[in-house]
């Protein structure tokens, strides 16, 4: 099957009895033995859940992992990673990571005993500089957020292998669609399935996909014990949404193209990232690992060149909000929103800057964007 077929034929088929085309919503949370060791194969919603276990196989079959589970947020789908680690293990991450994650490693992650260097991932040999003995996960983020750094996720996860510690990836900006981390040689991806996979801004949600067997059975022990397995309703809502997946990843990188070309090109604007643009420094490595570039698109203003609130408060088709991925665009100012929670010594090594400006491109009408922007600079 082709990438939209698997999109929307996946793990519907759940309903032998009538039928229906669509996947059904189990709302129960609790199903009834048959005796006392005996069950349909469900049991209780935290531990699976019809609906929940069709969006699962559907983003594992995407992905190309041997098993994924999906978890009441992006965030959650982290700590179920971060939980495979113990007390003196130690993490390789990305200096501009989302901010979220940086302060769940940052802060409470570190109070258990676990260390973590962030560093620039922009070069494999970083990486291997960074290791230490007790080196147990390198975590990728690719491209970053927000200012779209390109990891080369087969490098890195070889040094991670070589070394025995395993490689995560965070695919949330390409979606499978444009990039296959587990295919390049990573062992697990981690999603916020709020953004692209679901699309439509209406659910908060999580995925974990594994490259093994017994990665996926670890996984599995570690969502149901934590509690943080996806409500089956939201769960249903992400399968919904997963099925136009590949037609939005389409428009979103149409749109983002044109976006970042305009940028590029304003006088306004110091300097644009987005790494379909030729001059985007690690532009022949995003076409080499990934087969899109996204619709992720971050610029910074001439420093004193504009003031921001006004500049946002003129857009009519850009909402000021964090979050992305969603059909209607999304504009945002890193540094004091979606990455306020990283340490001004994070964000200052980051390279996050007071005048940098993320936007998450929808799938509106090309030139309708464009006019917004050129109106609101204007």
């Amino acid at each position: 099957m082709g990438f939209n077929t698997k999109a929307v034929h996946t793990g519907v088929a759940k309903d032998t009895q009538y039928n229906s085309v669509t996947t059904p919503l189990y709302t129960s949370s609790n199903f009834a033995f048959k005796n006392m060791s005996t069950t349909t194969g469900y049991d209780y919603t935290r531990s699976g859940n019809p609906t929940r276990r069709a969006a699962e196989e559907n983003i594992a079959e995407l992905e190309g992992g041997v098993d994924a589970r999906c978890t009441a947020t992006g965030m959650s789908a982290v700590t179920g990673v971060l939980h495979l680690l113990k007390t003196g293990d130690h993490v390789i991450a990305g200096n501009d990571i989302y901010g979220g994650t940086f302060r769940l490693m940052h802060t409470l992650f570190s109070k258990m005993g676990i260390q973590f260097s962030f560093i620039d991932m922009r070069s494999p040999q970083h990486v291997e500089d960074a290791l230490r003995d007790n080196t147990k996960m390198v975590w990728i983020e690719t491209p970053s957020n927000p200012l779209l750094n390109i990891v080369d996720i087969q490098a890195v996860a070889r040094i991670a292998r070589k070394h025995g510690a395993l490689s995560a990836v965070d695919n949330t900006f390409m979606t499978p669609y444009f990039q296959k981390p587990l295919a390049l040689g990573a062992d697990l991806v981690v999603h916020s399935t709020t953004k692209y996979i679901n699309g439509h801004s209406d659910v908060i949600g999580g995925a974990i996909v594994s490259a093994t067997d017994a990665l996926a059975q670890q996984i599995q022990f570690n969502v149901n014990a934590l509690g943080i397995s996806e409500a089956p309703f939201d769960a249903w809502l992400v399968l919904r949404g997963v099925k136009t997946l590949g037609i939005r990843m389409e428009q979103h990188t149409r749109n983002a193209m044109a976006i970042a070309q305009f940028l590029a090109q304003c006088d306004k604007v110091e300097t644009t990232y987005y790494p379909g643009l030729k001059t985007h420094p690690q532009h022949e490595l995003a076409k080499q690992q990934m087969s899109g570039f996204g619709g992720m698109v971050s610029f910074d203003f001439k420093p004193n060149g504009i003031n921001l609130d006004t500049f946002f408060s003129k857009l009519r088709y850009f909402a000021l909000a964090e979050s992305l991925g969603g059909v209607e665009s999304l504009i945002e100012a890193p540094y004091f929103m979606s990455h306020a929670s990283m340490t001004e010594e994070a964000r200052k090594e980051a390279g996050i800057k007071k005048n940098n400006v993320r936007l998450s491109i929808g799938i509106e009408d090309t030139d309708d964007l464009l006019d917004d922007l050129k109106n609101a600079l204007s």
